[in-house]
């Protein structure tokens, strides 16, 4: 069967990350989620996909390309095609325009359909393809478990034996799962055709939007009799969707990823100093080094090219990309993520993610997520407590929320600077483009392309040694 991930969407809920990627390209483990995607319907010998892509089309075929060149020595890769689909009313709406532009597809053969904001492992979808083989007939959909917190903002999916019971939109509370793939029966087209514009079950008073929601489709193929499956997803798996869900999935990873070491991993001209202490294991890429009095409290995975020497101090699970400088005397929190070509170094605490090309050094405390190619001034502060103990209200698209988790981390856009002695409160966002001058206390969020400095008044007045009696 063809394999589509849905990739068009707008993402403004992710700011201020939305501007310079799409979603399907926020890097969790310094790849961009595309690529899981694609590892693992490649794993299951997928012969065909199409993406759906919006805005970022450009960036998305850039980044398909580069993932097929990457394994193209493990034999024929699947033939990928990006359907530039425009800036469409939802994922059913993207789905629909995918195939009516896709000339390889057949209404004669089921569609392998997923997300393309979410980290889905090959056995999920193994276990996904396996019960849709047993009823060929029937839509099935692969759930992951919404967490009480976010069942408002969620297409919230019951079910009792394995059976879809019902598909509400953003009801006021309940339990229930979360679509992240799905298999589509042969002629599902004509349901996409006739998906409602706006979501058809929703609880009295609820207001949807006008979008075209692939489960809606699903909905309307139920309500005529149709029978959608369920099979639940191994674990948890995190909705790219908010800024805080890139250290959600970040973390998860990463954890993930270096439970599975059992011993150190070392690739041609790699190294590891006769003074480190590493009380877990390693993976270190080619002519990485581990140097001198380096203290790692626990495991850490490290592409190739990467220097962590001097005293660095590592306090968990972490991930370097390839190239990225760490070391003196700096502190990395548990389950960070360094990307590629990042320096973290003279007395840098950091706990979160870094995007590639990411400069923290002199004495500063980073909580949070910073993006590409962002430099962070001496002594710049991210705060990370509040005064009332509380956590930070967010404002997603006018909403007020707060995060589950991480609601007093900062989120620095793509491409931004900071001053000396900056101190960034918590929970701040700063639009990408922008610049944070020195001395600043930045108590509100900053608007992309804006800068901000500190106007100061200064009186002059005369002074030497006569003031001490000479």
């Amino acid at each position: 069967m063809t394999a589509y991930i849905l990739a068009a969407g707008s993402g403004r809920r992710i700011a201020p990350y939305d501007e310079c990627r799409a979603k399907c390209l926020i890097p969790v483990l310094n790849r961009p989620v595309l690529d899981f995607a694609l590892d693992a319907l490649d794993a299951l010998g997928c012969e065909r996909i199409v993406i759906a892509a919006g805005r970022h089309e450009h960036d998305i075929r850039d980044a398909a390309l580069r993932w097929a060149a990457g394994r193209e020595s493990a034999g024929a890769a699947p033939a990928i095609q990006v359907a530039a689909v425009g800036e469409t009313d939802g994922t059913g709406a993207s789905l629909l325009a995918c195939k009516e532009t896709d000339d390889g597809a057949s209404e004669d053969e089921a569609s392998l359909v997923l997300y393309g904001d979410v980290v889905v492992g090959e056995g999920d979808l193994r276990r996904l393809l396996a019960d849709s083989r047993k009823h060929p007939q029937a839509t099935t959909l692969l759930l992951t478990p919404v967490p009480e917190s976010e069942v408002r903002d969620s297409i919230v999916v019951s079910t009792a034996d394995d059976r879809v019971t019902s598909i509400v939109g953003h009801p006021r509370g309940g339990a229930g799962g979360r679509v992240v793939a799905a298999v589509l029966p042969a002629g599902f087209r004509r349901h996409l055709a006739a998906c409602p514009s706006h979501f058809p079950v929703v609880q009295v008073g609820m207001m949807p939007p006008r979008e075209l929601h692939l489960e809606a489709a699903v909905e309307t193929f139920r309500a005529a009799g149709g029978s959608v499956r369920s099979v639940t997803a191994s674990e948890l798996i995190p909705d790219i969707d908010k800024p805080w869900h890139i250290l959600e999935a970040n973390e998860r990873v990463v954890r993930s990823a270096c439970a599975e070491l059992t011993a150190n991993e070392l690739d041609e001209g790699a190294s590891i100093g006769q003074s480190a202490s590493i009380e877990g294991y390693v993976r270190l890429g080619r002519n990485s080094r581990i140097g001198r009095n380096v203290i790692i409290r626990g495991s850490l995975i490290a592409g190739a090219d990467v220097v962590i020497d001097a005293g660095a101090i590592i306090n968990g699970s972490i991930a370097v990309g390839d190239g990225s400088f760490v070391g003196n005397a700096c502190f990395v929190e548990d389950a960070s993520v360094i990307g590629r070509g990042c320096v973290v170094g003279h007395a840098a605490e950091l706990s979160g993610v870094l995007f590639d090309g990411v400069y923290l050094c002199h004495y500063m405390e980073i909580y949070g997520v910073v993006g590409e190619r962002t430099d962070i001034g001496a002594a710049t502060v991210c705060g990370s407590l509040r005064f009332d103990d509380g956590e930070t209200v967010h404002r997603v698209l006018g909403r007020r929320e707060i995060p589950p988790a991480h609601a007093n981390a900062t989120y620095i856009g793509d491409y931004c600077r900071t001053g000396v002695n900056a101190t960034i409160m918590p929970g701040r966002k700063i639009g990408p483009y922008s610049i944070v001058g020195p001395g600043v206390v930045l108590e509100e969020d900053l608007p992309p392309r804006t800068g901000v400095r500190v106007r100061q008044e200064q009186e002059r007045y005369p002074w030497g040694p006569e003031r001490y009696g000479w």
